[in-house]
């Protein structure tokens, strides 16, 4: 059985940071590119960022690179999401997600193969 459990969220103060860990379980880790969405209220579900099996590559949202660093580490089957310069707009339930083989030049909206429950970040002006 697959498990995406996401953590590290929370609330901060415009201008701070927070890190998001998602830890994966029951499939085979790096074989699998990951992403992370997020959601807003009344707002789409909007893909974050995407990275390829063994970290090599990564692709962000325009909006948000340069504020945000997804990274990942294969012997724990982690992937996380730095996220710095945090802004009100940021706040949103956050998503890992297990996207396949590969993060596809659709990635924002390819379906994924499986999601976690989300983790809640607010942030306050």
């Amino acid at each position: 059985q697959v498990q995406v459990v996401e953590s590290g969220g929370g609330s901060v103060q415009a201008g701070g940071s927070l890190r998001l860990a998602c830890i994966v379980s029951g499939l085979t880790f790096d074989d699998e590119a990951m992403a992370w969405f997020r959601q807003a209220p009344g707002k789409e579900r909007e893909g974050v960022s995407c990275t390829s099996w063994d970290g090599r590559n990564k692709y962000y949202a325009d909006s948000l690179k340069g504020r945000f660093t997804i990274s990942r580490d294969n012997t724990k089957n982690t992937v996380y999401l730095q996220m710095d310069r945090l802004k009100p707009d940021d706040a949103a339930m956050y998503y890992c997600a297990v996207m396949g083989p590969w993060c596809l030049g659709s990635w924002r909206t390819d379906p994924a193969n499986y999601w976690g429950q989300g983790t809640q970040v607010t942030v306050s002006s």
